[in-house]
């Protein structure tokens, strides 16, 4: 048991600062290509290495079964969050919309206990309401520039379709290989991206050089593929709004990093959400009682 948890732990801890770190990598990578190039690429190199490798494990796939499991995994987890984030950043900026975003764990939170009867506490409540708020408070200082309605149509896009696709990966992780599912919604999603970024933007832009490879290919095999694994495996195994909630860290890493690497400021903000987010991360994993129709 003991190694067990040891093992989650260490998995939560690789999962948030991989996620963290790729904030910043992605942002320096978007000087040299168009963002939904960017995205379908991305996810296309990192689902077709997880093929590669899985390659003996074929017959796991059971396409005729489980094809529309990896086809509507692959829109929400990859053509909504990815592409959706890719686009609704050139229209808000970063902060802004990395707080719209991680809105994600609440509604995990809320979509766990309907769907997978996960008890809904009033610590739970309180925690995510509380690790919000920490978010917000983080990114404040980011928050800046000229606003545009639609971004927040599409960061709410991203928020929802990445939590509706946690929720769903977490309902089908007994029907489907679990890696293979990670390996097919990338390469399902990226292509969808890549076909639309061909059409919509200058394949031409893109500069082939050192900085843009190494960070195609971190984004890939950690931002991508590893993270994922490590995402669905720990959600197939503890509560999805227990999970969930330590992703509030994810925003707090990304601007540390940039407080290191970028010479941004580290702010009262800052030390105020990172306060608040260990908050909500204690309230949400506390046992309390549950709350009730009544």
């Amino acid at each position: 048991m003991k190694n067990s948890n040891s093992k989650t732990i260490i998995s939560l801890i690789s999962l948030v600062c991989i996620w963290g770190s790729v904030w910043p990598i992605y942002k320096y990578a978007l000087q040299f290509s168009p963002p939904v190039l960017f995205s379908g690429i991305r996810s296309i190199i990192a689902g077709l290495l997880f093929a590669l490798i899985l390659l003996p494990q074929w017959r796991q796939i059971k396409w005729r079964e489980n094809w529309s499991i990896y086809v509507i995994s692959s829109i929400f987890n990859v053509i909504l969050f990815y592409g959706m984030q890719s686009i609704g950043l050139q229209y808000l900026p970063a902060g802004l919309y990395s707080v719209i975003v991680y809105f994600q764990p609440v509604l995990v939170v809320v979509l766990a206990w309907p769907f997978l009867k996960e008890p809904l506490t009033r610590n739970k409540m309180i925690g995510v309401f509380i690790g919000f708020l920490g978010v917000v408070m983080v990114s404040l200082d980011g928050i800046s520039g000229k606003v545009a309605p639609i971004g927040f149509v599409f960061a709410l896009i991203t928020a929802i379709g990445w939590a509706i696709g946690t929720i769903y990966v977490k309902v089908k992780s007994n029907v489907v290989h679990g890696f293979w599912l990670v390996a097919l919604q990338n390469i399902i999603g990226g292509f969808c991206m890549l076909f639309y970024g061909l059409g919509a933007e200058d394949i031409r832009t893109i500069e082939w050089n050192a900085s843009f490879i190494v960070c195609l290919i971190y984004g890939a095999i950690f931002g991508v593929a590893i993270a994922f694994v490590l995402y669905n495996r720990l959600m197939s195994k503890g509560e999805a709004g227990k999970v969930s909630s330590f992703t509030f860290l994810v925003p707090l890493i990304a601007v540390l990093l940039g407080t290191i690497f970028l010479d941004e400021p580290f702010t009262i903000s800052l030390i105020l959400g990172m306060a608040l987010i260990i908050l909500s991360i204690y309230l949400i994993n506390k046992k309390s009682h549950v709350v009730t129709e009544e």
